[in-house]
């Protein structure tokens, strides 16, 4: 069975950041992930004023057992780390991926997210398509000296993400190919591409190649992924099958206990 990795931001939010690793770890968890080092989501926004520690991070994860598998290297919208679409913001984009490679080292966190950030006003699709293809290919090369992986993440424009640029898979698939690196893979988020597209299972089994980890959340609604709309079991079946043998995260908004939410969670995956 794939490996589950657990978003501790979205769970246990009135804890430390630290503790949330060490209850996830109690659950029989052994991988977990995050947003962004520099706050913590506290269950309504992120809370600026609770950055995250490396050491601190560090040794409650080698405490709990448990992994650090990613992380997100830059905001979704551009507020940490600029926008790569705007060539205007690369400057400010590289500084941030050189700190978050830095900082994914001292972690001991191999893996790490990145986004389009959103669409430009004034630029045309070809030219921020360019602009991304530039930025990406600097942060890989800038991965590979770290030897980090980064996983390219698509998100949904209609529900979440308005105005996300990669609002889907064919221009990400298209860019990683085009890099020809190991060291830039697609993160697969099912919630995020059954809204904007479905057709999950064929598409995960013609880009298996290239993807470096999944993501998940019930659709619709984004909580728990069991009595949902999209068969997970299904899907975890099929990257067994395609040998797949890296993390599968859980990125949800609890409606239950967390700790009832995990276990059953856990209990429906395997």
């Amino acid at each position: 069975m794939a490996k589950i990795s657990v978003c501790a931001e979205c769970f246990f939010t009135d804890l430390p950041f630290e503790q949330r690793i060490k209850k996830i770890g109690a659950l029989g968890y052994k991988y977990i992930e995050f947003w962004h080092p520099e706050g913590t989501f506290n269950g309504k926004e992120v809370d600026f004023s609770k950055f995250k520690d490396a050491k601190i991070l560090k040794k409650a994860a080698k405490d709990s057992g448990v992994t650090i598998n990613d992380f997100a290297f830059s905001a979704w919208d551009g507020s940490i780390g600029g926008n790569p679409t705007n060539e205007k913001d690369h400057h400010k984009y590289f500084e941030q991926i050189q700190k978050m490679l830095d900082f994914a080292n001292a972690i001991g966190c191999k893996k790490g997210i990145v986004l389009s950030g959103l669409t430009q006003k004034g630029i045309s699709k070809d030219k921020m398509i360019g602009n991304l293809g530039k930025a990406y290919a600097k942060a890989v090369e800038m991965a590979k000296i770290a030897k980090i992986t980064l996983v390219v993440e698509p998100l949904n424009s209609l529900v979440d993400h308005a105005g996300f640029f990669f609002d889907g898979t064919d221009e990400a698939v298209k860019m990683i190919n085009e890099i020809n690196s190991p060291n830039l893979k697609l993160l697969y988020d099912v919630y995020h591409m059954q809204i904007m597209q479905g057709n999950i299972l064929d598409f995960i089994e013609n880009n298996i190649d290239i993807i470096g980890h999944f993501h998940s959340a019930g659709v619709p609604g984004r909580a728990e992924p069991f009595d949902t709309e999209v068969n997970y079991p299904a899907i975890i079946k099929k990257i067994d099958q395609l040998g797949y043998t890296g993390c599968f995260g859980l990125e949800y908004f609890p409606k239950y206990d967390h700790v009832k939410s995990l276990k059953k969670t856990l209990k429906y995956l395997s």
